[in-house]
């Protein structure tokens, strides 16, 4: 997934962007998950990357007054 932009993502709607979020939630979590485990090669740039799209996220929900 591709880095979210801020202008992207305040066109969107309520649910699109719930649905963006869950999606990000998930990711990282599958991420760290396979980390613990060293399934994964720990990847802190992607890791890192998603929780920095999660805060873009959650920012453009509270701007809008959508709540969580």
């Amino acid at each position: 997934m591709a880095q979210l932009k801020p202008k992207e993502l305040r066109n969107q709607d309520a649910e699109k962007l719930r649905q963006t979020l869950f999606d990000l939630r998930s990711e990282l979590s599958k991420l760290r998950g396979g980390a613990q485990r060293g399934i994964v090669k720990k990847d802190v740039g992607n890791i890192q990357r998603i929780r920095k799209d999660i805060a873009v996220v959650l920012t453009v929900m509270h701007e809008k007054g959508i709540v969580e």
